[in-house]
């Protein structure tokens, strides 16, 4: 029997291979380019690129390609093969040091936020080093970053390595102000929990929404969902075991660290969980686990759905970011640690995140706007629109104690003076967990719940990662200076506390009155991508990005248009199919069901004297459903026509949001009535109750 460990990482030019396959010499550049940064010489490139292409052709790739993220949110690939003509006449297999580490795909065609126009058609693609190159298909996958001619970024990778740097560099700060100079590099490392729907690819195939838009725009709920609360954990059913073993198996030769999976809440819906890595990496991993779930599905006849919200009326699917800091050396930031020094170090660290996300809680919120999130966030299965934080009872006591400048009264009754005094260590579980809040505290990292299943995390972890290194900048730039640097650790953390503890929320996220308490708290209420994503563009916003070097002002400014643009897309396409589908589809079933009663009730009544009452009235009310359906659809056919006439992004947006989908949602309301009253043997397209029970 083949062994995990036989197979792991086994398509992978990891370090293994490296330190088998390159000179001493060779390798230990690369390393210094790794881990350090340092320029990479040709010279190295070149030999890199020669094991790695020997390497890849004894598995049998034929072919290269750079592999990058544009601002599509999902990957990009353009296959180039190995061969080049030899004199014989035959080929022979080459690839250089150049081809390694520069590729040159056309910029034009990916979204560009006005960044690139239609006739200035160069990129780039340069090499990643830090993320190791794969096999995949027969081709050999090297992870790149993309950029313009003129050096904008244009994916999403350049900025998430941006500003992992800004954070490392700032990081570094604060930890030699506890006489910690052995550190040389602090990282941020995440654990993308993934959620995902599988369906039975045969009635997928007729589904026309599905195939589209990835959701259902229509669909009445079956007698039943997830009620029974039967599917969360539940015994895992056969076929979905075998997809689930196949998964894992492509995932483990990847070297991606796949370590949990379950069902999940609704019927049909399951999860999978990666082992922590370095954020750049599991970003890179995370969108390759995407690809794979869904061609996996098909070897079994199955089709994995990513969207946010695929059925109405159960829960959709998120991803929840597991976010922490760690040293070179091997220490969490997050952790609360046991010396005095530690200790206070650790609140430094907390604070600085409390501010960073009641500072620019417009940018985490945006960062994971989009139209399919839209549906999910504030439902009861996911976080609401509104940011806050969760820390649980025993670490709000702790802060609370530092804040009034009181003993605290936990196991350990001393005051808070920070350098100082113990703080109490509390075990990682020492408060229960909370699944309605966006942004929870849970031990030694926090977890942020907003995210959709279908996006890319580097979004999150971009905007994350800035906002916390611009508050330990701040920190940084008062304490260097600091005469009593305890005194002014001390007045720094409870002057945070004090003024941004508006953040912190215990509660339930879910309660209606928790929204209202968090107006007069005067945090943002951001329910829309049109509501949310222009604020990447407030000043605040500008100055904190662009200071960093997370972002020039250009690439800011185009990614709002950028997801604007995707946001207005995405529902027009919906809108689109809608109408293709009432019109095509379920009007002329729900006629034909009317039709063929109206004429059983003519036959009944030619040779009985049967009042046909129920008959009677069924075609009664499919006649009035049908007319509602056509009066809803064409309404939404002149929207869509009017949607046309808009020629500024935000305007189009705010359309969308307040007149394209209330007009969808007006269609969607007659059409699932009339599914309950219709025949099933006239239903156009397999119902729910297929859909979520068919696997």
């Amino acid at each position: 029997m083949e062994k995990i460990t036989d197979y792991f990482g086994s398509m992978v030019f990891d370090d293994r291979i490296m330190k088998a396959t390159l000179s001493d010499k060779v390798y230990r550049s690369l390393k210094r380019t790794i881990d350090k940064g340092t320029p990479l010489d040709i010279s190295v490139a070149n030999a890199v690129a020669a094991a790695m292409k020997e390497w890849a052709v004894e598995k049998g790739a034929t072919h290269y390609t750079h592999w990058f993220q544009p601002m599509t949110g999902v990957t990009a690939e353009k296959h180039d093969s190995f061969i080049s003509p030899a004199p014989d006449g035959r080929v022979i297999m080459e690839f250089s040091g150049k081809e390694l580490v520069k590729g040159e795909p056309d910029a034009s065609s990916f979204p560009s936020g006005g960044l690139r126009a239609t006739f200035e058609a160069r990129g780039y693609t340069a090499w990643d080093p830090t993320s190791y190159a794969f096999i995949k298909d027969g081709t050999l996958y090297i992870p790149t970053a993309f950029c313009s001619y003129t050096g904008e970024a244009l994916d999403k990778k350049v900025p998430l390595l941006r500003s992992m740097e800004a954070l490392n560099k700032q990081a570094i700060r604060i930890l030699k102000l506890f006489g910690n100079d052995k550190v040389k590099s602090v990282k941020t490392s995440v654990g993308p929990e993934q959620e995902y729907f599988l369906v039975d690819r045969e009635m997928w195939k007729k589904r026309k929404d599905l195939i589209m838009t990835g959701r259902t725009l229509f669909g009445a709920m079956p007698p039943k969902g997830q009620e029974m609360d039967d599917h969360y954990f539940g015994s895992i059913k056969p076929r979905v075991a075998e997809y689930m073993a196949d998964l894992d198996k492509e995932l483990w030769k990847l070297g991606i660290l796949a370590k949990t999976k379950h069902n999940e809440v609704a019927p049909a819906q399951h999860e999978l969980a990666p082992i922590y890595d370095t954020t750049n990496i599991a970003a890179d991993h995370n969108q390759l686990t995407m690809e794979v779930m869904q061609k996996v599905a098909i070897r079994h006849g199955l089709v994995c759905l990513l969207h946010e919200k695929p059925f109405a009326g159960v829960n959709g699917s998120g991803k929840h970011n597991n976010w922490s800091i760690s040293t070179d050396q091997g220490e969490n930031l997050l952790s609360p640690g046991e010396t005095p020094a530690e200790n206070a170090q650790f609140l430094l660290f907390l604070a600085a995140v409390i501010k960073a996300v009641d500072d620019y809680q417009d940018l985490l919120r945006l960062s994971v706007a989009t139209a399919g999130n839209d549906h999910r966030l504030g439902a009861n299965e996911a976080p609401p629109a509104v940011i806050s934080i969760f820390l649980g009872d025993e670490l709000t006591a702790v802060l609370d104690a530092i804040e009034k400048d009181k003993p605290y009264g936990g196991t350990k009754k001393e005051k808070m003076q920070l350098g100082v005094d113990v703080l109490p260590k509390f075990s990682k579980d020492s408060t229960d967990r909370n699944r309605t809040s966006p942004f929870a505290f849970t031990g030694n990292k926090f977890e942020f719940r907003m995210l959709g299943s279908s996006n890319s995390i580097s979004c999150a972890n971009i905007h994350l990662n800035a906002a916390v290194a611009e508050e330990l900048k701040q920190f940084a730039d008062k304490l260097e200076g600091a005469k009593d640097f305890n005194k002014a650790l001390h007045d720094l953390i409870r002057k945070t506390i004090k003024e941004h503890k508006r953040i912190i929320f215990n509660g339930n996220g879910y309660d209606d009155a928790w929204i209202k308490e968090a107006e007069k708290r005067g945090l943002m209420n951001l329910k829309t991508t049109a509501d949310a994503m222009p604020k990447i563009c407030d000043k605040k916003n500008v100055d904190m990005l662009t200071s960093h070097g997370v972002f020039t002002e250009a690439e800011i400014f185009s990614r709002c248009d950028i997801m604007l643009e995707n946001y207005i897309k995405t529902v027009n396409i919906e809108a689109t199919t809608m109408i293709d589908m009432a019109r095509k589809e379920i009007i002329p079933a729900v006629s034909k069901f009317a039709a063929d009663t109206a004429s059983a009730v003519a036959v009944k009544k030619s040779i009985s004297k049967a009042a046909c009452k129920y008959e009677i009235s069924l075609v009664s009310e499919l006649s009035e459903l049908i007319d509602e359906m056509d009066a809803a659809t064409t309404k939404l056919e002149k929207v869509v026509a009017d949607f046309k006439k808009q020629d500024v992004i935000i305007k189009a947006s705010e359309f969308v949001r307040d007149t394209m989908i209330p007009a969808m949602d007006k269609l969607r309301s007659a059409a699932d009535k009339a599914e309950t009253v219709t025949a099933e043997s006239y239903w156009p397209f397999p119902a729910y109750d297929k859909l979520l029970f068919g696997v």
